[in-house]
């Protein structure tokens, strides 16, 4: 190669070196930089993905977790996991799953509700949209430099954009260079135990994946959750059980039998659980001249 040459080669390294950094400059200034954000001022926020920022909630309605009754089992091994959690000990991500209604994410609120009375450092509450799952891994840096311990959680977790957020989740939990910060657990809730919607396993087999293996990566991903808490849908006993809670809670005393009314209501919508019971409770109230919320 003659010295002209090598000259021209340089030139050419050095204009593709610089086109390369216009571009790597361009993307950092497309991503928002996670904004700063002050975790003492709330012991709950609302994680907002367009502005990188967590939103103060001042209230979380929810019910005392001594309310939440028929999923006992569920709400003692997650009350000591986050026990030991906000003790600064080892715990779990946890995957609650099952029937609709059954108090998946109104147990995950209930238990932080009881953190902020009963414990003295209390992790912050950090809900993040099943739409910006794509956005966690930024979402766990942020919170990886904070000083506070926190409680992410997400409801009815899905996949709508399977290539991001299947990836993004699966990253977060377990695996990456860094891991999961030690001062976050994560929380889930969904009406399945393995969330990879079918149309995704049809995406897979369409390329030439055995559907097997579709699933095992589903499985994989459920596998990451070190603590599988089944909800089950409600029978009789249990979801006048539930009612009778709420009435003495809120001292509402009918004059009547309500139990027929009851479970018409329940029949009426297809299904028994703690929501239609918080239903027929707040239309009871509504009856007996009371407004009742948490």
């Amino acid at each position: 190669m003659t010295k002209q040459e090598t000259q021209t080669l340089e030139a050419e390294i050095a204009a593709l070196t610089k086109a390369v950094q216009r571009l790597a400059d361009a993307a950092d200034r497309q991503q928002p930089a996670m904004a700063a954000v002050d975790t003492a001022v709330a012991d709950a926020f609302v994680f907002n993905a367009e502005s990188t920022s967590l939103t103060p909630v001042a209230h979380v309605s929810t019910p005392d977790l001594a309310l939440l009754v028929g999923i006992d089992r569920a709400k003692a091994t997650l009350l000591d996991n986050s026990l030991r959690f906000a003790g600064g000990f080892s715990a779990n991500n946890a995957l609650l799953w099952g029937a609709r209604g059954m108090g998946k994410s109104t147990l995950v609120k209930a238990i932080h509700k009881h953190l902020v009375k009963t414990v003295e450092a209390v992790p912050a509450l950090v809900e993040i949209h099943r739409e910006d799952i794509a956005a966690l891994p930024g979402l766990m840096g942020l919170l990886r430099k904070q000083d506070r311990r926190f409680m992410l959680y997400c409801d009815d977790l899905s996949f709508n954009r399977p290539d991001q957020d299947f990836k993004a989740l699966k990253s977060v939990l377990e695996g990456g260079l860094e891991g999961r910060p030690d001062n976050v657990v994560f929380y889930a809730t969904s009406n399945r135990r393995h969330m990879l919607p079918r149309q995704m396993i049809d995406q897979e087999s369409a390329t030439g994946i055995h559907p097997n293996e579709a699933m095992d990566e589903t499985i994989a991903l459920s596998d990451r959750f070190g603590l599988w808490l089944g909800f089950h849908p409600c029978d009789q006993s249990e979801y006048i059980d539930i009612i009778e809670v709420y009435i003495s809670k809120f001292k509402l005393n009918p004059k009547y039998d309500w139990h027929a009314d009851a479970l018409e209501w329940a029949k009426t919508r297809g299904n028994r659980s703690g929501r239609t019971a918080w239903q027929f409770v707040q239309n009871l109230a509504g009856e007996l001249g009371h407004f009742v919320k948490f």
